[in-house]
């Protein structure tokens, strides 16, 4: 019986998948099996993954229904003593299954390991960091404010503890992690190796690039979470839409200035601030401001040309990207 179970989802993934398995293949702990859930691609998904030969890589293919039908579909097939999940377009660092499956048996009372999100490019490249929040014990509470496993790709989980707490949420895309994440926190200890060992691919079709899904999918998983908890933490929830609409502020601005981005924006930031009016008193959230009416008013030509001279875009980032844990 292998130790770990890793379980990888894919739809149409040819173009990444042989990289992310070959990331796994990689690791330094090597006990584990590799399950590959093909959730009907169309493409040479399947033709890339014959390629690979290892004894531990099983395929299971099935119907197209979704990454957390796949996830789910995975744990099933899993005989390991812990679940790891990949997509199939991340990639992880070499020790990233051994130093969390260290972790949690130094802390056998925690049931979820995870580890740093680092954001690379299509290319492979380096982004930017991702949240690098240290949350050690009982992170509920901290969790229920935002995401800071930032991903799927991320955790190392303790079967047992996966099947308590029941499956993936097929209603809540692309926020079923969160959700899943949050029902884990509410029931066992969490501990983090402060260390970018998930790398988080950007690209036109991550879940993450369709800033409406997201919203969407954010908003009803917030609702979900704190209808499920305790009445003395219910004041947490609108420090948790602010949180949600600043990244989904950033998200909306990214790239080429649009007009259409602009008014997302727009919309995001003004939520963002009616559940938190102590934004206003940051002097950064008017650069913010006048990003967004530069998106809006000037032709995009002109608006990129603008914006490019407005100094320390990284700050503005910042506070679009920050995280309040301390209400």
């Amino acid at each position: 019986m292998p130790l770990i179970s890793v379980i990888i989802p894919v739809y149409n993934g040819e173009k990444t998948i042989r990289a992310t398995i070959e990331s796994v293949l990689k690791q330094s702990l090597k006990d584990y099996e590799l399950i590959i859930i093909n959730d009907g691609s169309q493409d040479g998904t399947l033709e890339v993954i014959s390629q690979i030969q290892d004894s531990r890589l099983q395929v299971f293919s099935y119907s197209n229904s979704g990454v957390s039908v796949s996830r789910n579909r995975g744990v099933e097939n899993a005989n390991g003593e812990f679940i790891a999940f990949l997509d199939a377009d991340d990639l992880w660092t070499p020790d990233k299954l051994q130093a969390q499956w260290q972790a949690l048996q130094e802390n056998p009372e925690a049931a979820v390991a995870y580890s740093w999100t680092d954001w690379i490019t299509e290319a492979g490249e380096f982004l930017r960091p991702g949240s690098h929040i240290t949350a050690n014990g009982d992170v509920y509470e901290k969790l229920l404010l935002i995401n800071f496993l930032d991903n799927g790709s991320n955790p190392l989980i303790r079967k047992q503890a996966l099947l308590k707490v029941g499956g993936f949420d097929a209603l809540l895309p692309p926020a079923e992690d969160w959700d899943m994440w949050l029902r884990l926190a509410a029931k066992y200890p969490f501990v983090a190796v402060p260390f970018p060992q998930v790398l988080y691919r950007v690209s036109a079709n991550s879940a993450s690039a369709n800033v409406s899904r997201l919203a969407l999918g954010s908003l009803h998983a917030i609702k979900k979470a704190f209808d499920q908890a305790p009445a003395s933490l219910q004041y947490l929830k609108p420090y948790s839409l602010s949180n949600i609409y600043k990244y989904l502020t950033y998200k909306a601005l990214e790239g080429f200035p649009e007009r259409k981005k602009g008014l997302a924006g727009a919309r995001f930031l003004w939520s963002a601030v009616r559940n938190d009016l102590s934004l206003l008193k940051t002097r950064i959230i008017w650069k913010a401001v006048f990003k967004i009416a530069a998106m809006i008013i000037m032709p995009p030509q002109q608006a990129a040309l603008v914006l490019t001279k407005l100094s320390k875009f990284s700050d503005l980032n910042t506070l679009l990207t920050q995280i309040r844990l301390n209400p």
